[in-house]
């Protein structure tokens, strides 16, 4: 069983984004700013090397997995971090240190369109594990577009993902009216899974397997090499399909105010207007 990962690597969850509104669309300040693997591909990749270990243990076959990034040079830093939980190597699209991966240059339809190519280049993927989405775009398009571009069996928003004897993958996704299980049946083409939340709490990498991790394989291939070796167009994969208008921080909130009782409460709301 192949496993393949896609990770992005995206402003950290708990840093406080910085924008300065002269800069119009590329408003975000990254520069000295912590960056981490995107918490949604955090639980993408546990949910792979779940899997790779479930198959080990019950002898079914071997199990490999294989994370992915495209982006700077500095995403090398964040497939160490993937080989570190238990990923066994990596492949790293380096793309030029200009080229902006939340939402400004490389958008959904460029990054399904690379790892659709990746996908074929690889013998015998049977699952792509993607986080349902990124946390500085929130768009939630690769791993459908991907399934699309592929005609792949797809299952999105994944709360609990099964592998049956025969290969298929029953997944278990979230939905607005509760939840529903989907069987995804084993065909010569891998099954694209999105993951949510509640699948899994991510591992922390071990010391010894930080250490392990320097000495597993990355693959590093120039964004213009793989495009042209790929056949696509550089322009179509980094030329966005929508514009960013602008980019700004949210209004701050107003300061609240303290109130001894109920009483006091409705009379303020009332006064508000916010209460008959």
């Amino acid at each position: 069983m192949k496993i393949l990962v896609p990770i992005k690597r995206v402003i950290d969850y708990a840093i406080k984004i910085r924008v300065d509104p002269t800069k119009g669309p590329q408003g975000v300040q990254l520069k000295n700013v912590k960056m981490s693997m995107n918490p949604f591909c955090e639980i993408a990749m546990e949910e792979a090397i779940r899997l790779k270990e479930a198959a080990v243990k019950a002898k079914k076959d071997a199990a490999e997995v294989v994370a992915v990034s495209i982006g700077p040079k500095q995403c090398s830093e964040t497939i160490r971090t993937a080989l570190a939980m238990g990923a066994d190597r990596g492949i790293h699209i380096e793309t030029k240190a200009d080229v902006r991966g939340d939402y400004i240059n490389l958008q959904p339809w460029g990054i399904a369109s690379l790892l659709k190519g990746v996908v074929e280049k690889e013998d015998g993927v049977d699952l792509v594990l993607l986080g349902k989405q990124s946390i500085d775009s929130d768009c939630g398009q690769t791993g459908p577009l991907l399934a699309g571009l592929l005609n792949a069996p797809q299952a999105t928003f994944a709360a609990k993902v099964e592998r049956d004897d025969d290969g298929a993958f029953t997944v278990e996704r979230e939905t607005d009216a509760g939840t529903e299980t989907i069987k995804l049946n084993a065909t010569n083409l891998p099954a694209i899974i999105t993951c949510d939340l509640r699948l899994n709490t991510p591992r922390y990498p071990t010391m010894p397997n930080i250490m392990k991790a320097k000495k597993k394989p990355v693959q590093t291939i120039s964004l213009e090499d793989m495009v042209t070796e790929l056949g696509l167009d550089i322009d179509e994969v980094l030329n966005p399909k929508n514009e960013v208008v602008e980019v700004y921080e949210p209004p701050p909130r107003k300061e609240g105010e303290m109130v001894d009782s109920v009483e006091e409460l409705l009379g303020k709301l009332k006064e508000k207007g916010l209460v008959a």
